[in-house]
Parts: structure tokens; C-alpha cells; sequence
């Protein structure tokens, strides 16, 4: 996996967030079952600029915690046959030969005031919103009450997992 991470705020953490980010993008295709080489992109900013994005791409005029923007569409969650159909040579770059997997847009803002609210680190905050945003990255959602269900226990799978509690 490769793993490209833009600060535009130049948010300063009591954790390393670009390693955070890594060990539970890995943790999330790990226990996905993808076993391709993959491209993800991180942008870290903050309500204004998340703000912007959201008006932009999903016409809602408000900041947000995340935002997820998957370059694989699936014919199911989680089931990466579809990077070897028609769609492949349009994931590819290039250059690497990896799959452009996606791109992840983390509010710093929310990171810290939703650690706040719900009463656990930010770390935890800032780890649970890359787990969610993978699990976007890998087809799933959550407008529906059985998707939200299955998404929620992944997310908290992976956190479990790597020992990224709520503390």
C-alpha cells in the first residue's frame, strides 16, 4: 500500500496521525481480504475545508467529519473482482502499476471535537474516522440500518484489533 498524506493545516496531534493512518488503511484491507496493491490519498484540513469540498461534491453546505471518495465502484462490498474487470485500466496509475484506490478528507476540527464529545482521545477519534472512510473506500455504506449495523462492526473490528480503544 501506498500511502500519500497532505497536513493543509498543519495539524499537530498528540500521535503520529500519517502512522495511525497507515496501520488501520492496512488493518481495514486486511481484514477486507484485498490483497492488491493500492494507492490512497489523505488530506487533513479543517471545517472550512472540508466545508468547501462538501458543497462542492455532495451539495451540502456544511462542514463534516470525513469525507470518501472511492475510485472503485462495486458491484458488492468489499469484493475486488471488479479491479480485474473493465474497470481495471482506469484504477491503475501508470506509473506504479497500483490501484488508485481513493481519497480520505479528515476535519482536524471534528477529530477534536468529536474526541471531546464522545469522551475518548483523539487518536481514537482520528483512527475510527480512517476505519470508516476505508470501509467507504471498499464499497460499503450506511443509508440503511443493516448497512449501518455491518459497517459499524467492522469499524469497531478493526479498532479492536490494533487496540485503538475508547479509552
Amino acid at each position: 500500500m501506498t500511502f500519500y498524506v497532505e497536513n493543509e493545516t498543519g495539524a499537530l496531534f498528540d500521535f503520529d496521525a500519517e502512522e495511525v493512518a497507515k496501520k488501520v488503511a492496512e488493518e481495514v484491507l486486511r481484514s477486507e481480504g484485498c490483497d492488491r496493491e493500492v494507492e490512497i490519498s489523505l488530506t487533513i484540513t479543517n471545517d472550512e475545508g472540508i466545508q468547501e469540498l462538501n458543497r462542492e461534491f455532495r451539495e451540502i453546505d456544511k462542514p463534516t467529519d470525513v469525507l470518501s471518495f472511492p475510485n472503485v465502484s462495486y458491484d458488492e462490498p468489499g469484493d475486488f473482482s471488479v479491479m480485474d474487470g473493465e474497470q481495471a485500466p482506469d484504477l491503475l496509475n501508470p506509473d506504479t502499476g497500483n490501484i488508485v484506490f481513493g481519497d480520505i478528507v479528515v476535519n482536524e476540527d471534528r477529530v477534536r471535537s468529536q474526541a471531546e464529545e464522545y469522551g475518548h482521545s483523539t487518536k481514537r477519534e482520528f483512527a475510527f474516522l480512517i476505519a470508516h472512510s476505508m470501509l467507504h473506500l471498499c464499497g460499503y455504506d450506511h443509508m440503511e440500518a443493516d448497512e449501518a449495523e455491518v459497517m459499524e462492526k467492522k469499524q469497531s473490528d478493526v479498532l479492536n484489533s490494533l487496540g485503538i480503544t475508547r479509552e
